[in-house]
């Protein structure tokens, strides 16, 4: 924890007085810092690198759970965890709130904890051959892009059909993700410690359309029905992929999980009763 990445959001109106902040925390603590080129010209500075997930020993994200989400995914690749500071408004992912900057120390005295989050791996299959096209922290949503109807999916768990669903789509999400997407469809909110796989569809037309919950080293696939057209598939809120016919998406547990600091001893409970209830 000798070299700190700092990623903020300048998008949030807050982001950058907080990037400041942190950056005069981190000198007072005598700890070396780096930011992404683009940040440093925006914000003239020169602490700058074209690899900041590889050259920095963690990653303090600034900004919302978006912004986390996305950090978070690029730190897994490279096993680097992620301290989100929040520039946000709900952002159940931080580990720090804009004024609580003074337990940075604490980081440095090594009173943390790291947090492993399950992430879902996705893949497109068609013909019998499979190809990743990303992974999730959150959710993978199934629906419909630009028409206003319902639309037909069948789900399948380890090859064996669950159900056919009639409704506006289909949320694969993860523990992490059941108090984003997820809860507001209706799902359960499940403690991220528990690795799950949830399914809840959109809207469903049955009443019988509730959420099931998967062990987490369940094969999720999904197909639709040739009748629909102009269905995606949106990972995490950050790209829309067009769900082609006869085409299948699978979904299953990463090989790769997102490591978020943990200062604070508040429980994930804590947690959602002060920012949720």
């Amino acid at each position: 924890m000798n070299k700190a990445g700092i990623i903020p959001n300048l998008t949030r109106e807050n982001a950058k007085d907080i990037t400041i902040k942190v950056i005069e925390q981190l000198q007072k603590l005598n700890i070396e810092y780096i930011l992404p080129k683009d940040i440093c010209i925006e914000m003239n500075m020169d602490e700058s690198t074209d690899d900041i997930y590889n050259k920095a020993d963690f990653i303090i994200a600034i900004g919302g759970d978006g912004s986390f989400i996305h950090t978070a995914k690029n730190a897994a690749e490279v096993n680097k965890p992620v301290l989100c500071i929040n520039a946000g408004n709900i952002a159940f992912l931080a580990g720090l709130e804009a004024n609580e900057l003074s337990k940075l120390s604490n980081l440095f005295m090594g009173e943390y904890n790291i947090e492993k989050h399950m992430m879902l791996d996705c893949y497109i299959e068609k013909d019998g051959n499979s190809s990743l096209i990303g992974r999730c922290l959150n959710e993978i949503v199934v629906a419909r892009s630009n028409e206003i109807s319902l639309v037909d999916l069948d789900a399948y768990c380890d090859n064996r059909k669950i159900n056919s669903y009639r409704c506006d789509g289909l949320i694969i999400s993860t523990s992490t993700g059941s108090t984003a997407y997820t809860r507001s469809a209706g799902g359960p909110v499940i403690d991220p410690s528990l690795e799950c796989i949830i399914l809840t569809p959109i809207c469903g037309v049955s009443s019988s359309d509730k959420s099931l919950v998967f062990r987490n080293d369940s094969i999720i696939s999904i197909l639709k029905s040739k009748n629909n057209k102009n269905i995606c598939l949106s990972l995490d809120g950050e790209k829309s992929i067009e769900f082609a016919d006869n085409t299948k998406l699978i979904v299953k547990k990463s090989t790769l999980h997102a490591d978020l600091i943990k200062i604070k001893s508040d429980e994930f409970f804590d947690v959602l009763n002060s920012k949720l209830i």
